[in-house]
């Protein structure tokens, strides 16, 4: 079967990168996944994609040694199964509130019996390739998001639950838990602190911990405070910016 890179370098003890979109569409995918992200992440949850629309995304990544990552709306054994026999290597899921829950995570992403994974991998096996069964539970990862007030009093044990890979921190949701503001990298030392304690936590239970950053110096301060993956940057957002910038600059040469 095809190595999961993600979980190579994670083995290896390195960081890694992951590029987000948000936008539903093959071409914009190809364009993310050809920048040199280690994984993209196609977003279900808050993203235009929908679940009958990610697999030309899904093709569109899979051209290239990105790895393929899906973020389901909600932790739904369907949606899960259905994104992982379309290729998914790796699947987020949202909201994770307790050892239940990231349990039931875990068990839709795995074949029996490990898990209660259905057998029916499309596209998957393809991808994959040969021995897709055999090894598919040792390559998928799973990652449950840390995000409200129970799962932050819960996490000691969902970062215990078996087969879990890692905890992603969803920092808007998480700002909200701590009865803070929502803001794209939030310096607030509460929340820092929450951070640094789930991947404490996380590393305790020998598993990652995957920070969602909004742009390039949060994230390198999260890699060097010991994180194991960061999320940089998302194609809606960069596409903004990018425009922003040209407009401005227009607009700063050709004023008075």
């Amino acid at each position: 079967m095809r190595p999961n890179k993600i979980k190579q370098m994670w083995r290896d003890g390195k960081s890694g990168t992951m590029g987000w979109c948000s936008i539903s569409h093959p071409f914009t995918a190809e364009m993310m996944a050809r920048q040199g992200f280690d994984c993209l992440c196609v977003d279900l949850q808050h993203g235009t994609s929908e679940l009958n629309t990610i697999l030309p995304m899904l093709q569109a990544i899979s051209q290239t040694e990105t790895v393929p990552v899906v973020r389901v709306a909600w932790n739904d054994p369907a949606a899960i199964m259905k994104a992982l026999d379309l290729g998914a290597y790796g699947i987020i899921v949202p909201l994770v509130n307790n050892a239940e829950e990231a349990a039931q995570a875990v068990a839709a992403c795995r074949y029996p019996p490990t898990g209660f994974r259905s057998s029916g991998p499309v596209r998957a096996a393809h991808y994959g390739g040969a021995n897709y069964f055999t090894e598919a539970n040792d390559e998928i990862v799973v990652m449950a998001m840390i995000e409200t007030k129970e799962g932050i009093a819960n996490l000691d044990e969902i970062c215990a639950t078996p087969g879990l890979d890692a905890v992603y921190i969803g920092p808007a949701d998480l700002s909200f838990a701590l009865d803070l503001p929502p803001q794209p990298d939030n310096p607030n030392p509460v929340h820092l602190e929450t951070c640094d304690k789930i991947r404490d936590t996380a590393h305790k239970h020998g598993i990652k911990a995957v920070m969602h950053c909004a742009g390039a110096e949060f994230a390198a301060g999260a890699i060097e405070r010991g994180f194991d993956m960061v999320m940089l940057t998302s194609d809606l957002n960069s596409m903004v910016a990018g425009v922003r910038a040209q407009l401005d600059d227009f607009t700063a040469r050709t004023s008075g």
